[in-house]
């Protein structure tokens, strides 16, 4: 056999040279998209109907002659900024930490060794290493290839793959700068295009904007956001709110002006009122939960690459997954030979020589394999050739290659010709699918059924079966297909793919959940159901195969696939048809797919799931999400953190109707019944103080609820904001109004001046406030079994506002700013003991359903 290609090359750059280049020429990557910086965020929030408001009630303020008042409102502005600023660095932070992992990944030969790393941090003289599915990383010359197509659509607009020549083969004439996309047998690839068959080594020449398509893809510099269906109904909400905002204001000041004839007063009690009920948080929270939400998920090797994936987590109810790899371990390993009447039993800790008779079977088997195999079976020939023939006649190093036969799906087989130097004699070895190699070996139908009964032994022990051929001719033309050779049967061969430990464990939790999960596998149905069982599949008996699959209709299909949850010798073509029998059914359907041809069946699913380890680049593409581990226990636990982002969104929502419902009341209630004023602009900007962090960062941080994976998936066409979000938001808001305007009628009856009312008030409100944080952190768990569970953004906003509100109470300065005077004890002891109140309710309920 050949010494692999890499053997005859250059060693490639040194890692040394490699980071050299690097920092000269920049990273190989089309500039995106930049973080905002700390003057366009300025600008934002200039922009902002929050900051109109505020310059408004400033100026109004500079007219009244009070430039303190307007100096105080001006200075928050900058304190909104640094808190906006905060928040947008921290949701920076993490779309740049997924940026790094979403980063194309490439093959390369550095120091002779073969190294993955990220695509832009390929470099020019790099040598590529390039196979069926990859995207190429650069624009590179080839050096030796194989029967190697590429897709050049993104740049030529042709859809038919086009063939690629190696340097050495081409035209003198050719020449970097002379090839151009398009054309048949170049020996130059370009950045971006496809490898659709074949494999090759290509060594760089250009990167990043000195590509072909960094020279047109100026498109590729802006990212467009996709409009999710949460941000629509959000922006519907924001618009609907601010429209009655804006009314009621208006409102206010007509009212204020004719009863009290003070218009200046009047358009400040508007202003005030306009900015308790302005609902800018919501789009602030959705985005930052959203962004937080998929940094989480890939701290669990899971991969967001678009954000409507992570909405659509919790509501999936199906997963359907391959087998191997996913499921098991993807590290074939050869445990059993049939060959020459021999039932082998292959132990690779014993020292005990493999039979005589088994020795062919091996020999060919490597030799049908590639010569620089990836596929874990074809690995697992070689860890056969090199434990038990490394030193007999039966491995041929100094063979050459002279024809490979590809699989196809008519064919489940490949063979390969080879030559020897010492013999004129061609050998040609076949391995595939038993009923693949039968077909090969004409065999009738008592040896169709003899392989077939050894197939399903094997399969019973839950092994993954290939067959075995040979074929020997002296002609100098080769045959035109596998089945113009006259192959000879040599045997079975069983591969054995030991289950993830963590599956069993995933799969129940799923169940718990109310998800099914489904698995599919190109293996026999035997195998398929020994592998189900040792992960606890429910139900295991039910099986569909391909075959079976492609006579049913799809109004069969969709009947049968409501409880079968077992596909078995399914090619991936076949998994566009399942999934969307499945999204006929009503099921939000999540699919996992690695190859080439799965791309349709990721793309048609509602969450698509590429294999970050050996899946190909154009399945990534096509997916939602990206495994990174290729691991099914991390799918499962991104479904938890999809179901425990969904509701902490829900409880940060809730938490901001609530909270603006008791500031609203406070700015409208008193002008209509010609109160004192308790809120002017300054006391609703300090409350945002709280509130902002509050929705944004306590709650996006809260863990998921003790029942997250025992309930059903949630309804994916209910709105985040239904009806009973909105009916719990409002009457904790309703609560909590009822007492602070308690508090404040009692204080003006007991003949309090107003600043005294409006200290207490206040104080109260902002007990109440923190309260309604502290009570929407579990909407199960009570207030005081939750000051177990660790949230260490919540215990800043909980030592902080009171810290704030001493400070405008006991600093001379600030209180006169805030209109409010000292508190004695009593007062500070009434304040926690009335704002507690305001949501005792709330906890009594959830400890009532806890107890029942």
């Amino acid at each position: 056999m050949k010494p692999s290609q890499t053997d005859f090359l250059p060693r490639g750059l040194s890692e040394a040279e490699a980071r050299q280049r690097l920092l000269q020429e920049g990273p190989n990557e089309i500039p995106s998209s930049k973080p905002r910086g700390l003057v366009q965020i300025a600008f934002e929030v200039i922009r902002e109907p929050m900051f109109l408001l505020l310059v408004a009630c400033g100026a109004i303020y500079l007219a009244l002659g009070d430039i303190r008042e307007a100096m105080m409102l001006l200075g928050f502005v900058f304190v909104i900024m640094g808190i906006t600023f905060y928040q947008e660095r921290k949701t920076e932070r993490a779309l740049e930490a997924l940026r790094d992992l979403s980063s194309p990944r490439a093959l390369v030969v550095r120091d002779g060794v073969e190294k993955r790393i990220a695509g832009r941090d390929v470099v020019r003289g790099d040598i590529l290493v390039l196979s069926e599915g990859d995207r190429v990383p650069a624009d590179a010359i080839v050096l030796s290839c194989s029967y190697m197509s590429l897709d050049e659509s993104l740049l030529t607009g042709e859809s038919a793959p086009v063939r690629k020549a190696p340097w050495r083969e081409a035209e003198k004439r050719e020449s970097a700068g002379a090839n151009r996309p398009g054309g048949e047998d170049q020996a130059a690839v370009y950045s971006g295009t496809l490898v659709v068959q074949g494999k090759g080594l290509a060594e760089v020449h250009a990167t990043g904007l000195r590509t072909e398509l960094g020279k047109i893809g100026k498109a590729l510099q802006s990212v467009t956001v996709e409009k999710t269906r949460l941000s629509l109904e959000i922006s519907r909400l924001v618009r609907n709110v601010a429209l009655i905002a804006v009314s009621l204001c208006m409102a206010v000041v007509v009212v204020y002006g004719l009863t009290r004839e003070d218009w200046l007063q009047g358009f400040l009690a508007g202003i005030t009122l306009a900015m308790a009920l302005m609902p800018e948080e919501f789009p602030v929270v959705l985005t930052i939960f959203l962004a937080l939400g998929a940094w989480r998920i890939s701290k669990n090797n899971v991969l967001t690459r678009r954000v409507p994936a992570v909405e659509t987590l919790g509501a999936a109810t199906v997963l359907c997954v391959d087998k191997t790899g996913t499921l098991t371990q993807n590290r074939m390993t050869v445990r059993r030979i049939m060959a020459n009447g021999h039932d082998y039993s292959v132990d690779y800790s014993s020292k005990e020589p493999l039979p005589e008779a088994l020795h062919e079977i091996v020999e060919y088997s490597i030799l049908a394999c590639p010569i620089d195999p990836f596929d874990p079976m074809e690995k697992a020939f070689q860890q056969l050739g090199e434990r038990y023939l490394h030193d007999t006649e039966h491995l041929h190093r100094n063979w050459s290659l002279e024809q490979e036969y590809p699989l196809s799906r008519q064919l489940l087989a490949m063979s390969h010709v080879w030559h020897s130097p010492d013999s004129d004699e061609y050998v040609t070895a076949a391995k595939g699918a038993p009923e693949a190699i039968a077909d090969l070996c004409h065999f009738d139908k008592r040896q169709q059924a003899a392989m077939a009964a050894d197939v399903e032994k094997l399969a019973r022990d839950g092994m993954r079966v290939l067959g075995v051929a040979k074929a020997h001719f002296r002609r100098k033309t080769m045959p035109g297909e596998q089945h113009d050779f006259e192959f000879e049967y040599l045997g079975l061969i069983g591969f054995e793919d030991p289950i993830r430990p963590a599956v069993p464990d995933a799969v129940r939790e799923c169940h718990s959940a109310g998800i099914r999960v489904i698995m599919i596998t190109g293996d026999y149905p035997e195998t398929a159901r020994c592998i189900a069982q040792q992960i606890a599949l429910q139900p295991a008996d039910e099986c569909i195969t391909g075959p079976e699959l492609d006579k049913m209709d799809d109004a069969v299909l969709r009947e049968r696939i409501r409880t079968a949850s077992l596909f078995a010798r399914v090619v991936p073509e076949q998994k566009l048809r399942l999934v969307n029998a499945l999204k006929a059914n009503g099921e939000i359907v999540a699919m996992t797919g690695d190859g080439v041809n799965d791309a349709p069946a990721l793309k048609s699913a509602d969450i698509g799931i590429a294999m970050g380890g050996r899946g190909t680049d154009v399945a990534r593409e096509a997916a939602g999400l990206v495994l990174l581990d290729d691991d099914f226990s991390s799918i499962v636990q991104a479904v938890r953190l999809g179901r425990r982002i969904f509701d902490n969104l829900r409880k940060a929502m809730v938490y901001i109707l609530a909270v603006h419902v008791p500031i609203a009341g406070l700015s409208l209630i008193p002008v209509l019944f010609k109160w004192p004023l308790v809120l002017f602009p300054v006391h609703i900007v300090f409350l945002e103080l709280i509130i902002d962090p509050a929705c944004s960062i306590v709650f996006e941080a809260e863990p998921e609820e003790e029942d997250v994976m025992r309930r059903p998936p949630r309804n994916p066409s209910a709105l985040l904001f239904g009806r009973a979000s909105v009916v719990l938001g409002l009457m904790q808001g309703i609560s909590v109004l009822v007492i602070v305007l308690a508090v404040f009628a009692a204080a003006l009856y007991r003949g309090h001046s107003a600043e005294d009312a409006r200290t207490l008030t206040f104080a109260t409100l902002i007990v109440g406030n923190l309260g309604l944080i502290l009570a929407n952190r579990s909407w199960s768990r009570t207030l005081f079994s939750m000051f177990r569970v660790r949230n260490n953004a919540l215990w800043w906003v909980i030592a902080g506002a009171p810290l704030l509100l001493g400070l405008v109470l006991y600093v001379p300065f600030l209180r006169e700013l805030f209109h409010f005077t000292p508190m004695h004890l009593v007062d500070v002891v009434f304040a926690l003991a009335a704002g507690a109140a305001s949501i005792l309710w709330f906890e009594g309920m959830k400890a009532l359903r806890h107890s029942a």
